[in-house]
């Protein structure tokens, strides 16, 4: 198991130009023994005397006491080493509970009350994209590995279940890294509640609707964080033209599932089920952080973009385990919030200076082309996906066969060691034996190189 985030925060500071994190709040005392003492002092009592030295003393002492408690918690916590692999589906499901219990969703946008089953009897016009993404989603892994597997139908039927659950989403790319990682944790049941949790309480669904708008805020408020926290940074992608969503749409869209280990991904899974939606920000903006120097070496558009999608999920245990500190020691609740206003204060500003009178022409055009170019995006990343998929395969196929050329090497080297043996004895053969039955040799070994079958019916023969 790896290590707690918090033990590893003794080994990992921040640097001096990342996003300064506020501490952990520990949790609110339901009674604060030390503003009562306040309150009291300036308060007279109701006989209109004050509280007794007495009184006071054991106020204090239960003060301390807690504040005592309070420490010892938050050293065991630092003892903690995640949540275990074998209970993570369980902690997830029990997670979700005590969010709904503390965060009721308005009836309005609570899902359609059907169940998993009756779901499963209907038939789902989205059933094409999701039978084409299935040899997508994790095909390394051996539970997804085998074309229409078990791994598969789970997924297709988790797929197709949720598309007809909610119809304004239905199916879109991405969505299946999400139901695979739920998959292997839990059952098909389970996992579509989780599914569900995670797209109607924690809000997810909006970053996959048709128009996209949630995705481009979310890009919008990753490129903020850079420029206010990373300047440095964010005028070197700026420089060479690469904007967030050239590299952390899939990101947000598959929860970093898509392009980074599993094991990483599991234990962002467990920070989102804690924290929800903007647990996607502090992971994007903590791994940009780390690698920023790097990056900055990267001169071409090209070059960056390769170390962005291939170098950076590529950590090490280390990198990982700092990556999760900083995620939880991080707060930018704040920011995006301000972030997400000043991103449609600007929307307005746009629309009201290119339509200043009531001809909407030019601003259906332009919504037209920019939907056109959403498309066209999305097809390209779909196409980068399937291409590097083929990469992978290509490689693996060249290992294979530069593994039989080295196997077959060796053996006609053994082959060739082999006849030169034959040789050697032939030639010593050759000297003990007459010449008369050498000759009669000779011909008997051209009569079986001319007619082998015929021969060999021959010897059969009782």
């Amino acid at each position: 198991m790896n290590k707690s985030p918090s033990t590893m925060q003794h080994q990992d500071g921040l640097e001096g130009n990342e996003l300064l994190p506020l501490s952990p709040l520990a949790p609110a005392l339901e009674e604060d023994p030390l503003s009562l003492i306040l309150q009291n002092e300036d308060a007279p009592d109701k006989a209109g005397g004050r509280k007794k030295s007495e009184e006071l003393q054991s106020l204090w002492r239960k003060a301390i006491h807690q504040q005592i408690l309070l420490l010892r918690m938050e050293k065991e916590n630092q003892k903690l080493e995640g949540v275990p692999k074998s209970r993570r589906g369980e902690i997830w499901q029990f997670l979700a509970v005590q969010h709904r219990v503390r965060h009721r969703l308005p009836s309005k946008q609570q899902p359609p009350d059907i169940s998993y089953k009756e779901l499963l009897k209907q038939l789902t016009a989205q059933q094409h994209a999701i039978l084409v993404d299935l040899g997508r989603t994790f095909p390394t892994h051996p539970y997804f590995s085998t074309q229409l597997g078990a791994g598969q139908l789970s997924l297709f039927n988790l797929l197709k279940a949720y598309s007809l659950l909610d119809k304004e989403v239905g199916y879109c790319q991405g969505i299946s890294f999400v139901a695979g990682v739920l998959l292997l944790h839990m059952s098909e049941e389970q996992a579509f509640e989780m599914l569900k949790f995670l797209m109607y309480d924690l809000g997810f669904r909006k970053q996959y609707r048709p128009d996209m708008l949630s995705l481009q805020i979310q890009m919008y408020q990753l490129s903020r964080l850079l420029h206010d926290y990373h300047r440095d940074l964010y005028n070197h992608l700026e420089e060479n033209e690469i904007s967030p969503s050239l590299y952390a749409a899939p990101w947000f869209l598959t929860l970093f599932a898509s392009q980074f280990p599993l094991g990483f991904v599991a234990r962002v899974f467990d920070i989102i089920f804690l924290q929800g939606t903007e647990v996607i920000f502090k992971v994007a903006l903590s791994l940009l952080s780390s690698q920023e120097a790097l990056v900055m070496e990267c001169e071409s558009f090209e070059n960056i973009v390769d170390f962005l999608k291939g170098t950076i999920p590529d950590m090490t245990k280390l990198q990982m385990e700092k990556i999760i500190t900083q995620v939880f020691e991080m707060d930018i609740s704040k920011q995006l919030h301000a972030y997400e206003v000043e991103y449609h204060v600007l929307q307005d500003e746009l629309q009201e200076g290119l339509n200043p009178c009531d001809d909407g022409e030019p601003l259906d055009k332009l919504e037209r082309a920019n939907s056109q170019l959403k498309r066209q995006n999305m097809d390209l990343l779909e196409k980068l996906q399937i291409a590097h998929a083929k990469i992978q395969s290509l490689e693996s196929n060249l290992e294979n066969i530069l593994s039989r050329e080295n196997k077959m090497r060796s053996l006609i080297q053994s082959l060739e060691q082999e006849k030169m043996a034959y040789q050697k004895t032939v030639e010593q053969i050759r000297k003990y034996l007459p010449a008369e039955a050498l000759s009669d040799c000779e011909l008997l070994l051209k009569e079986v190189n001319a007619n082998p079958n015929n021969r060999t019916k021959q010897g059969n023969k009782p």
